[in-house]
């Protein structure tokens, strides 16, 4: 058996094995791990000498394992496991060994075994485990018994008081007796074995007091305190953190050593005796000497700086700073207590500073969340004594300084975009402590940084394009940050109103930035940083109009930037300005538009294999694609600056047109070229249409304060775009099997309707031919019909004879898609938004009282199909489908309300019908009403997918059923109430007084939904 099993293993790990061999073999594998005698005959194996191979010996321990873990042995066979393992342990790791140690991966492996076997036994049957191992580590000289030993303590913890690890209740509980256990046994002589380990090997070898080490900080959480907090430990470890290497070299002993205290002081414990503990220690000289230590001083800003040691000291200090903040929290600590943390926190604060101020990002990181603590505590105090508010300024200062690019970055270097990137990240994260420190102390944050933005202009002046621009990208990055201050509801403390100081120095802060000649500035930080303030307190230039024109012509030249990330940041920065200012620019809008004008030609680049590749060398971080939606920006900022209420409305046409010719000129070359799928020149049409649409969503922000009062556009302009219009439909004719056409099209439809008014009625039968092709999908046809939605709504005084002509073409295109078969949740998922969008059009073609094109004569041949598609969308309950089944029984009820004719009964608590029979606006249509929407509404209540009482959009849809039987129920009179006792409650076998009852004496719906609510609970 045994040769059989190491054959298996041997052929399924072999990489040159035969497939179907290797296949065999896992699943011989597989039915031995199921096999309750294997593990007897893997332990075996394992133990055999000769060795067998090493994959052999693993995937055999693995079995043991498996037959451990799942709790599939007795005690006796356990018995004989330990036994067993425990001769090979002696023999191998006893000291007396000729066979060489296992490799550290069977080493784990078989601690993994051993710690399974513990957690089995230690209670009763291996009671001397600890005792087993500890005797390996205390024979002379024998360094494998002594990492057996310190293998298996780590293994140990890990299984039983790792806290990361969520573990069941029964788990829980059996760790924590296992912990019980071992407190009572053997922790007194695990602790003093971590003395003798340390002293032992101090000067001997590191790998064994490093381990020693770690095994302390993991088992110090949840072990008595004083086994490690004593004389002859500390007298121990405290020379191990103080030793440095001449050479310079990383001391992973040390580190060790200062993440056990770590360790220890994260100890939970009463809050008198963790402060007792930090002083004990002498935690603040040990913190002031590593500081001071040539690894971490005399080496700073050299390559021999220790990082590790750095961000070993920040846990420590960080751990240290959480604790003592959360002891001066603490509203139940005695004075003396209170008094000693405090002197702890003013003790250690130069020291967190220092960690915080560290030029590696990973070691500031490292002391945030305790300086946030910190803050949070301070601003919780409220009237800051000065023992705390002394503290306030140089945290602020570290903050602020700390914000500044360090003197080896290099902005815009394409090498260094993942350094940045992780910058901008600390960056906000800064951010956040300045304004706790400003919910502290505002009036601290606005002269400091006031000051600090002071000097800097000052220096700008006198060192001009000399200054260094990192001191100058900082000054403007507060000055961004500064409105925080200033605005109302922002920062941490919520403030209805701004602060006026605040308000005041920020005036003064632009005036002295637009004045300084900034934009000027060689470095392309700076200059979009100015742009981006700029654009961000625009209401300045709203008060201080005179600067405006500088301002304007400061972008007008830094959007012509050679700079790739300058120049397509400003087309946004530049649109976002003159967006907000339109009303301000408008009179330059020709002088403007001539001059960005170099910039509107659009070139297509059909991205290449690689997407690196597509642009030129010096704009490789951009895509073409990337920098044609930038170049949209442009598009609209001159639609924007073209259409204010100041401008003529000739003007604005006049502005449009000079920039739609060349726009159509250029589609008119590139059509030939497209027609015979030149994918550059469809390409090329694509960025055209996306163009003219943009440009017209430009002219039309000019009146979307008020989308229901929007006032028509002027001829003048809604001419030059109706031409736009007739050129993109030229296109879209010509170009329909164009999935990008069709989107591009889309696009430019939905913009073009806010600049051409009532003149885009006469083009829908084109736009709705071309947008509605037999190539788009259900989810063109879907979008499409939300746009049309849009349209109705706008037009529904205009509409209603273009839409007389147009839908029944359009709804013949919706039926096929919505018959259209479904392969694949792509398709199950195109075909719901397709459902809502075709029944959300119909309720808007009747909620504007246009529900007679539905029924008119020129539409009455779909007018069944109109019925019968809503009732199949109405009756479909799958996932996904109950909104638009929702709104399909409000269609209905709309219906039945529009064209139910008067009402022939009465609700309320005296109901009566009036004995006059229906006379609905359509012929026959009450009758069908009973038949359809209440059979449609009785079916649904039966259908076991339908859930009102667990599902609230079912819910939803049972509301409206409600509703259409009240309609019916009014429409019908006494014909609806004969249905329901003849027909209706017979079928459904209920006596149906009750429902009338609540039915007709209702006037709202809820009573109508808890009636039948509770029929469904009844039944189900």
């Amino acid at each position: 058996m045994d040769a059989q099993i190491e054959n298996a293993i041997e052929i399924a790990w072999d990489p040159a094995s035969d497939q179907a061999l290797k296949g065999q073999a896992f699943e011989f594998l597989n039915q031995l791990r199921a096999d309750s005698q294997a593990w007897q005959v893997c332990t075996a194996l394992f133990n055999r000498n000769p060795r067998a191979s090493p994959v052999v010996r693993l995937v055999c321990l693995e079995i043991v394992n498996n037959a451990v873990h799942s709790q599939a042995l007795d005690g006796a066979s356990l018995g004989y496991l330990k036994q067993s393992l425990l001769d090979y342990i002696g023999r191998i790791y006893g000291g007396d060994a000729q066979d060489e140690v296992d490799p550290p991966h069977l080493q784990n492996k078989l601690t993994q075994t051993l710690t399974y076997l513990f957690v089995s036994l230690y209670k009763e049957g291996w009671e001397s485990f600890i005792d087993d191992f500890l005797a390996l580590a205390q024979k002379d000289n024998n360094l494998p018994g002594v990492v057996m030993y310190l293998r298996v303590l780590g293994s140990v913890h890990d299984e039983i008081a790792d806290l990361m690890l969520s573990r069941p209740d029964n788990e829980t509980k059996r760790n924590n007796d296992l912990k019980d256990l071992i407190r009572e046994r053997d922790m007194r002589k695990i602790a003093q074995s971590w003395r003798d380990l340390l002293a032992r090997y101090s000067n001997q070898n590191d790998a064994v007091v490093e381990t020693t080490l770690k095994i302390i900080g993991k088992w110090v959480s949840w072990i008595d305190i004083h086994l490690v907090i004593n004389q002859e430990m500390i007298n121990l470890v405290l020379p191990l953190v103080g030793r440095t290497h001449t050479a310079g070299n990383e001391d992973k002993v040390r580190n060790a050593a200062v993440d056990t205290f770590t360790e220890i002081v994260a100890k939970k414990m009463k809050a008198s005796d963790k402060i007792e503990m930090i002083t004990f220690l002498n935690l603040r000289e040990i913190v002031t000497q590593l500081l001071a230590s040539p690894p971490l001083h005399e080496w700073k800003g050299t390559p021999r700086y220790d990082t590790d040691l750095a961000e070993a000291v920040a846990k420590l200090v960080n751990t240290i700073m959480t604790d003592v903040v959360r002891v001066l929290e603490d509203n139940k600590v005695d004075n003396d207590t209170r008094a000693k943390a405090e002197q702890l926190l003013r003790d250690f604060l130069p020291s967190l500073l220092r960690l915080f101020s560290d030029e590696y990002d990973e070691v500031c990181s490292t002391v945030i969340p305790s300086l946030t603590d910190l803050l949070t505590f301070l601003r919780k105090v409220g009237q800051l004594p000065p023992t705390y508010s002394e503290m306030l300024p140089p945290i602020l200062n570290a903050i602020v300084l700390k914000m500044r690019y360090d003197e080896t970055s290099n902005w815009g270097n394409e090498d260094e975009q993942t350094d940045e990137a992780e910058f901008q990240e600390l960056r906000k994260k800064l951010q956040i402590l300045q304004k706790s420190v400003a919910s502290v102390d505002e009036n601290l944050c606005i002269e400091f940084l006031s000051n600090l933005v002071a000097n800097m202009f000052s220096t700008l002046e006198q060192q001009g394009s000399q200054m260094d621009w990192r001191d100058l990208d900082l000054a403007l990055h507060e000055i961004y940050l500064f409105g925080e201050l200033a605005l109302p509801n922002t920062g941490l403390a919520q403030k209805s109103q701004p602060s006026a100081l605040a308000t005041e120095r920020l005036a003064v802060m632009m005036s002295k930035m637009v004045e300084s000649g900034i934009a000027n500035y060689p470095h392309p930080a700076i200059l979009l940083q100015y742009m981006e303030i700029c654009t961000r307190y625009y209401n300045f230039f709203e008060d201080q109009q005179r600067y405006i024109p500088q301002v304007l012509e400061n972008f007008v030249r830094l959007v012509h930037h050679d700079h790739v990330r300058i120049r397509t940041r400003s087309w946004y920065l530049f649109h976002r300005f003159v967006k907000t200012l339109r009303a301000q620019v408008g009179n330059v809008a020709k002088t403007v538009i001539e001059s960005i004008s170099d910039l509107l030609p659009i070139k297509a680049e059909v991205p290449g294999n690689d997407a690196d590749d597509d642009m030129s060398s010096d704009e490789s971080d951009h895509s073409a694609d990337a920098v044609f939606n930038s170049q949209l920006y442009l598009y609209e900022a001159v639609g924007c600056i073209s259409s204010t209420s100041a401008t003529p409305p000739s003007d604005q046409g006049l502005y449009a047109r000079s920039v739609m010719e060349p726009l159509f000129s250029d589609m008119s070359v590139h059509m030939e070229r497209a027609k015979n799928g030149d994918a550059q020149a469809i390409l090329q049409v694509h960025h055209i249409i996306m163009a003219l649409g943009t440009l017209a969503n430009g002219f039309a922000e000019a009146s979307t304060t008020q989308p229901a009062k929007r006032p028509q556009p002027h001829e003048a302009v809604s001419n030059e775009f109706s031409r736009a219009a007739e050129a993109i439909l030229i296109a879209l004719n010509q170009l329909n099997a164009s999935d990008d056409i069709r989107t591009a099209c889309r696009s430019a439809f939905s913009r073009l309707l806010g600049v051409l008014g009532a003149a885009v009625l006469p083009q829908l039968p084109q736009w709705i031919e071309g947008l509605l092709s037999r190539s788009s999908s259900k989810d063109e046809m879907a979008m499409f019909l939300r746009l049309l939605e849009q349209v109705v709504y706008n037009f529904k005084t205009e509409i209603y004879n273009i839409l007389d002509v147009l839908l029944t073409p359009l709804l013949q295109r919706v039926f096929s898609g919505l018959s259209e078969p479904i392969s694949g949740t792509d398709d199950e998922i195109q075909l719901q938004e397709l459902r809502r969008e075709y029944v959300s059009f119909v309720q808007v073609i009747l909620s504007n009282e246009l529900g007679g094109v539905l029924v008119s004569a020129a539409n009455q041949g779909t007018f069944e199909s109109l019925i019968s598609s809503i009732i199949n969308i109405a009756k479909t309950l799958t996932h996904g489908n109950l909104v638009p089944s929702r709104i399909a029984f409000n269609v209905l009820s709309r219906m039945a309300s529009q064209w139910g004719g008067p009402d022939v009964a009465t609700i309320g608590d005296n109901p009566s019908t009036t004995g006059a029979a229906a006379s609905p606006s359509i012929p026959g249509f009450d009758q069908f009403m009973i038949e359809h929407f209440h059979g449609l509404c009785w079916a649904v209540l039966q259908d076991s997918a339908f859930r009102p009482n667990t599902d609230a959009q079912s819910r939803q849809i049972l509301s409206e059923i409600a509703g259409i039987q009240q309609i019916l129920y009014l429409k019908t009179g006494e014909a609806f109430v004969n249905h329901l006792q003849g027909v209706t409650f017979p079928q459904v076998g209920i006596d149906g007084t009750e429902y009338l009852r609540v039915l007709t004496t209702s006037r709202e719906r809820k009573p109508v939904v808890n009636w039948l609510l509770g029929l469904l609970k009844g039944r189900r």
